[in-house]
């Protein structure tokens, strides 16, 4: 086995791409997994048990940045059926992928990609956009169907052999079960890596930030995976409060911290703690309001009917408040998925009318 790698393959640590890895390497190529992750997508802390478990050459990249600004600037090819912007996404992985792949002087890319598996981003047509999108040419690979697709460059000159290759078609897994018992895997993971856009819950929780934060950045998706998320929205301004729903969350809500952000924290009974993010700007109504909503979650200080709590920024005490535990759902509220969606189909709309008058 070469030093450098032969194939970068795209893996999302599901069945698809881990198949598609496997058939590659059982040729005898160097093959490099690349672990792809975003606050959306991805699980770095899961790759070294999958070097262990599948006995794969597997790094990671950071997307986070790259693809917090395709989704604020909203995808070209949009979005399906929830918040998830399948065909960008797969662009822009391929995109990253491309460079690395350029980076190492490996010969080609492949991914678990299944021709007719998914509606969205898996037609014989969107493939090919996305390749030529991606700008991959005839570099990438896709070895799950590779026969009922034409010969790529590696194919062409012998580095792969084609004729071991699969021709899978279709939603159905029948045949990567069966190729998964043949490889004898110790565990045979779900069939997709997972990406919480596709989630309503987590989709709405996004949405919250796309269109209350004026610029946001990867750390503010990052934050919208954390605790219960609360929105005080006016016409004119909005403030987020981020509340822990048990300890895992609070230590979590303590490392996300970043500059002007205030933390709240229940001075003598046990309770969550909260993340007011630019807390420090705060209007002196709205910060009371925030700790009275987060005491709300302590339920002893809801049984004392008051509640004390502290406001930090950066290790130190910023100050204190008397407040009376009451949750204000009413104000630190956030919008309901099928009130969301009909903004998106606009959106859509808004943005096919002005493609139109471009083209015209």
């Amino acid at each position: 086995m070469t030093d450098s790698p032969q194939i970068i393959c795209l893996f999302s640590g599901g069945l698809d791409s881990l198949l598609a890895a496997k058939l590659l390497q059982r040729q005898g190529l160097h093959v490099r997994c690349l672990h792809l992750f975003s606050p959306f997508f991805g699980s770095p802390e899961s790759v070294e048990r999958w070097r262990r478990l599948y006995g794969l050459d597997i790094v990671c990249l950071d997307m986070g940045e790259r693809f917090v600004t395709m989704l604020t600037h909203r995808p070209e090819h949009g979005f399906g059926k929830v918040l998830n912007p399948c065909v960008d996404c797969k662009i822009l992985q391929l995109r990253a992928a491309r460079e690395y792949m350029e980076a190492t002087g490996a010969r080609a890319l492949a991914t678990g990609e299944v021709l007719g598996q998914r509606p969205m981003s898996q037609r014989r047509d969107t493939l090919n956009l996305i390749k030529r999108e991606a700008g991959v040419g005839d570099n990438l690979l896709r070895p799950l169907s590779a026969l009922c697709l034409e010969p790529t460059a590696v194919e062409k000159c012998g580095l792969v052999d084609r004729t071991q290759l699969l021709g899978i078609y279709g939603r159905g897994r029948r045949e990567q079960l069966a190729l998964a018992r043949e490889y004898a895997l110790e565990e045979i993971p779900t069939p997709a890596g997972g990406c919480r856009l596709t989630e309503r819950e987590n989709a709405r929780r996004y949405w919250a930030v796309m269109t209350n934060v004026t610029h946001p950045v990867r750390a503010d998706f990052d934050l919208a995976n954390l605790g219960r998320q609360c929105w005080y929205v006016t016409p004119r301004a909005s403030w987020w409060l981020s509340v822990g729903r048990n300890s895992a969350d609070n230590d979590r809500l303590a490392l996300a911290v970043r500059p002007g952000d205030v933390l709240l924290q229940l001075a003598e009974v046990p309770g969550p703690l909260a993340l007011a993010r630019h807390g420090e700007l705060w209007p002196e109504e709205v910060f009371l309001s925030a700790a009275a909503h987060t005491a709300s979650y302590a339920p002893r200080a809801v049984e004392r009917g008051r509640a004390v709590v502290q406001g930090t920024q950066g290790g130190q005490f910023l100050r204190e408040v008397t407040v009376t535990p009451h949750r204000q759902e009413d104000l630190w509220g956030q919008t309901a998925w099928e009130s969301i969606k009909p903004l998106l189909r606009a959106e859509a709309r808004e943005r096919a009318r002005e493609a139109a008058r471009h083209r015209r």
